[in-house]
């Protein structure tokens, strides 16, 4: 009886122990399903808890473009070089004088150089030292091969009176894509901020001189010659508003001692108050003879302090002439832009002219195969060529 009992107690247990598997399967399941279910319920939180892969942010798009500029200096047209370029009455050919030097800048974006004999046309006579005059056919030919960047604030540019001005002027407008500066018909052209733009990139170009040889403008019309002499803080704001419309502000200045090749401290003060108003190139000239180069702001302002001569019929020392050029790097990434002034360089050229006076040419020393345009070239070029590293040794010579 007793052994009945103990095996109907072990059935018994066995049996519950059956039936509470299957209750706690049962309730596991359901808890289960109504766990998976959670994300069909409003309000449930099962997203929240679900590890997804993290979403990469897009990389912001670079975008990259430049724009080459090339330098050259004053065009001093002594009566002998159109003279020599005639070739009937009110007719040219400048091509044997600017030929090699054209070539080369046909490359470049941007060609700049500082026409120092006002062009007021034949119908006032070629004119040569001391108060200058040329054929309007001199700018034809520049702007044929090129040069888009026209500096007319010199000692010179008031050589020819109101009439010389007002030819100048009207003559420059009918160049398409020629930009000049300096020599104004109007207060509000002088005081405009104009932005230029190339492959992209915003520049402003202004032209400045120390003064116009003792000459003034007529009463009346103060703003027709942009002169810093005076106005070096109306020089230095143009500068500064032009700096927060522009990429790229590039200022010519008319200044030095003629003749001397050393930076004075009067151009180095004003080069540096330039730079620091935001000019990024400065192109200097005036003393016929070529000057240092030299980085300004920790390579943020390249200064050339003078090109010397392009074309003129003087001897010695204002014959070496100098060439230059660099690239203007534009980097712009998510909205925000930096710009890079790099590839400086700079070589040699020389003015050669006949003793008859019927034959000019310019000369990069790099086309020199032999004495023909200058004695011992080679011995001269290297005498020269310490006159541009003077103040930065860094400055590249040569690479055109």
């Amino acid at each position: 009886m007793a052994e009945r009992r103990k095996r109907k107690l072990r059935k018994s247990t066995l049996a519950f122990m059956v039936i509470l598997a299957m209750v706690v399967g049962a309730f596991g399941a359901s808890m289960l399903c109504r766990y998976y279910a959670k994300e069909d319920i409003p309000g449930s939180n099962h997203d929240a808890i679900v590890e997804t892969e993290p979403t990469a942010s897009p990389t912001p798009e670079t975008v990259m473009t430049k724009a080459s500029l090339f330098m050259v200096g004053d065009a001093l047209l002594h009566d002998v070089i159109p003279t020599a370029a005639r070739t009937g009455a009110g007719t040219y050919d400048f091509t044997p004088l600017l030929g090699r030097v054209g070539n080369i800048a046909k490359a470049y974006d941007l060609e700049y150089y500082n026409q120092e004999t006002i062009l007021g046309g034949d119908e006032l006579g070629i004119h040569g030292y001391p108060q200058f005059n040329g054929p309007q056919a001199y700018g034809d030919a520049m702007v044929d091969y090129g040069f888009n960047l026209v500096s007319l604030a010199n000692n010179h540019s008031l050589d020819m009176g109101q009439t010389g001005i007002d030819n100048s002027l009207a003559y420059w407008k009918t160049k398409t894509g020629v930009v000049t500066s300096g020599v104004y018909s109007s207060q509000a052209d002088r005081e405009a901020v104009t932005i230029h733009e190339v492959n992209g990139i915003k520049y402003a170009f202004f032209s400045w001189t120390y003064g116009m040889n003792g000459l003034q403008c007529p009463d009346g019309k103060e703003y027709e010659v942009a002169c810093f002499d005076g106005h070096e803080q109306e020089m230095v704001d143009q500068i500064k508003a032009a700096k927060k419309q522009a990429d790229v502000v590039i200022v010519a200045m008319h200044w030095g001692t003629e003749y001397v090749f050393d930076a004075t401290a009067e151009q180095q003060r004003l080069a540096q108050e330039v730079a620091d108003a935001g000019a990024d190139i400065i192109i200097g000239n005036h003393p016929h003879v070529i000057g240092p180069v030299q980085w300004l702001n920790n390579h943020k302002t390249i200064c050339f302090y003078a090109l010397g001569n392009l074309v003129a019929a003087q001897f010695d020392d204002s014959r070496i002439e100098m060439m230059a050029a660099l690239n203007i790097e534009k980097t712009t990434t998510d909205g925000q832009s930096t710009i890079t002034i790099k590839d400086v360089k700079t070589d040699l050229m020389y003015c050669y002219g006949t003793s008859d006076l019927k034959y000019y040419e310019t000369v990069p020393f790099s086309q020199m195969t032999d004495d023909t345009y200058v004695a011992d070239h080679a011995a001269v070029y290297e005498k020269y060529k310490p006159n541009i590293t003077a103040l930065d040794p860094t400055i590249q010579i040569g690479g055109f």
